[in-house]
């Protein structure tokens, strides 16, 4: 059998093929079918660890011949099985190794051994298939394109724990969507798996509890079925409460919360069920806490934001329990000192896992504001969030300045007036301005629709404008002279509409003529947006109930506005043309 390498053979590779590494691929052609088996056993105890050693043997062909011999019904019950063990062993390399046996189609042969009566050959193929498909390299698609396999691996789900064990395994890997999801539904899986949640094996137990995970998640019909399922007396979703215990290990509470949180989110379970509520809920928020493993605090943060996303109730008790927002507050401090990780392999583990947790808790801070005002002003602005963002605006790491920078614009929402004066007493000038210069348009956007919302309310307009007026107006400048795309013009267009709704901080622009010019360029811009946006400022300036009206429409006209607004009433664009016509009638009244 033939087998294509990943990549072209080096003469740095073959230096390094010794020679134990050849005798031990010669004995697999030896006459002797007993000197045969005590190679592959040797060869076994050679590549165990030793990941050199692997590579080695794959580049001078050791798996072709492998896979030749797995599937030679004259081969006996033990070689075969010590075959599947040493390409178990040889997957468990590099994800390169990986590739070079999925390109001699060891998936085929591997299941084509399933059929064999010898339980501990079937083990030791299932035991290859799961290292095999849990490789980020290996397409899951592979076990779905026979449509016999799925059925089969259900039937001998009976067979052993250890059966039981890689089956689950390799099903919540290769449960990629609801296309998968539906195949091992119909196939029977939730009968199938159910009952192994009482074994006496935790391995099992716990393959089994990730199994339904991924098949509940956005799935109701699968989360409407397990809500129903009996298991020893007992309905599913008690004993994923009984597995939230705290004397569980900490895996299994966090994947049974996952269950629960996706049956809850399908709307198998109702949010306000005590399972949710008094059990899941609280055991995320624990899995939230600087006790936990960066990695279960990063999966607990995630789940929490899933399960309260989109209820109201839950984010408010999720605000208040166990100090959340303190404990989401430690998530941007973390790693502490990089300088003080000497271990490389440690130093990329802490900043890998940094990055998540800070993404984490956005989403947590996105799903606890999401829907309520005063959660979104009270227990996150109590924690600090305004001075921890607007700290995360000035980090090297454009992601954290952009979520820093989207978070402030969210939180300044329809705030109350003191809520918007701490955010830009807590950004300062000098940092607004270095946003609203920096190279990527996402910060620039949302910097701008921070202004945006700050400037929103009259009251709000006025007295913010009295204290940051003149920065503002430098800020809103420096962009129409800049050389921007045409969303983020309109945006500060927009801006200055805010501005021109103030009772006094129209004035601003009234005393600039720099400004006054810019309105009027892009009035006659070759864009409609553009113009549009002009025409919403200018309306503003020129609205006839207002005080001092007349003698901002009579500035307007000197400088020739009424003039495009003649032209543009006769515009082909109907917004244009209707908005300009309102406007000239407020010149009439």
């Amino acid at each position: 059998m033939a087998c294509v390498l990943e990549t072209p053979l080096r003469m740095s590779v073959l230096s390094e093929v010794t020679a134990s590494s050849r005798h031990y691929v010669d004995r697999l052609f030896d006459p002797d079918p007993q000197k045969v088996l005590q190679g592959v056993i040797d060869m076994k105890n050679a590549v165990i660890g030793n990941n050199k050693q692997k590579a080695n043997l794959i580049v001078l062909g050791a798996v072709p011949r492998l896979l030749y011999l797995l599937q030679q019904e004259t081969s006996s019950t033990e070689l075969r099985t010590e075959c599947a063990v040493v390409l178990g062993s040889l997957a468990m390399g590099t994800e390169n190794n990986v590739k070079s046996l999925l390109d001699c189609h060891i998936i085929p042969a591997l299941l084509q051994g399933l059929l064999s009566p010898e339980l501990k050959f079937i083990e030791a193929c299932l035991r290859c298939l799961r290292t095999i498909f849990t490789s980020p390299v290996t397409p899951e698609e592979l076990l779905y394109t026979d449509a016999t396999v799925i059925p089969h691996l259900m039937a001998l789900l009976s067979r052993s724990r250890y059966t039981q064990e890689y089956i689950c395994q390799i099903f919540s890997h290769c449960c990629k969507g609801p296309d998968h999801q539906t195949i091992l539904f119909n196939h029977g899986a939730v009968q199938n798996i159910a009952h192994l949640l009482s074994s006496t094996s935790y391995k099992v137990r716990m393959q089994a509890l990730k199994c339904f995970s991924v098949l509940a998640f956005e799935n109701p019909q699968v989360s409407m079925t397990l809500v129903n399922v009996l298991v020893d007396g007992e309905l599913l979703p008690q004993i994923f409460v009984k597995m939230l215990q705290r004397d569980k290990p900490i895996e299994m509470q966090l994947t049974s919360a996952k269950c629960l949180t996706y049956m809850c989110r399908a709307g198998a379970i109702q949010t306000d069920d005590n399972c949710v509520v008094l059990k899941t809920l609280p055991s995320l928020v624990r899995m939230c806490s600087k006790e936990r493993l960066l990695e279960e605090r990063v999966e607990g943060a995630e789940t929490l934001a899933y399960l309260i996303e989109t209820d109201v109730e839950l984010q408010r008790i999720a605000s208040i329990t166990d100090h959340l927002i303190a404990m989401l507050s430690d998530y941007f401090k973390y790693p502490s000192s990089v300088s003080a990780i000497t271990d490389i392999k440690r130093l990329d583990h802490d900043l890998k896992h940094a990055h998540e947790l800070r993404q984490a808790a956005f989403k947590l801070y996105a799903s606890l504001g999401a829907n309520d005002e005063d959660i979104r002003k009270k227990p996150i602005l109590e924690s600090g969030a305004i001075e921890l963002l607007c700290s995360l605006t000035q980090s090297e790491n454009l992601a954290l300045r952009v979520n820093g920078i989207w978070a402030l614009m969210n939180m300044a929402f329809q705030a109350e007036l003191k809520i918007k004066a701490d955010i830009l007493q807590g950004l300062s000038t000098e940092q607004l301005f270095q946003l609203l210069s920096d190279s990527d348009v996402n910060v620039l956007m949302k910097t701008l629709g921070l202004l945006r919302n700050l400037l929103s309310t009259r009251p709000h307009i006025d007295q913010i404008m009295s204290t940051h007026g003149k920065q503002i107006m430098q800020a809103v400048t420096l962009i129409l002279e800049g050389e921007h795309n045409i969303e983020v013009k309109e945006q500060t267009l927009c801006i200055l509409t805010n501005i021109a709704d103030g009772t006094t901080a129209k004035e601003l622009i009234m005393t600039n003529d720099d400004i006054l010019q810019k309105i009027k360029y892009y009035m006659s811009h070759s864009n409609a947006k553009l113009q549009l946006a002009a025409m919403f400022c200018i309306s503003n300036l020129i609205w006839n109930e207002e005080e001092g009206s007349q003698e901002r429409q009579d500035k307007l006209r000197d400088i020739g506005i009424v003039d495009i607004l003649h032209k543009l009433s006769q515009s082909s664009d109907s917004n244009l043309c209707d908005k300009a016509k309102t406007a000239l009638q407020q010149y009439l009244a």
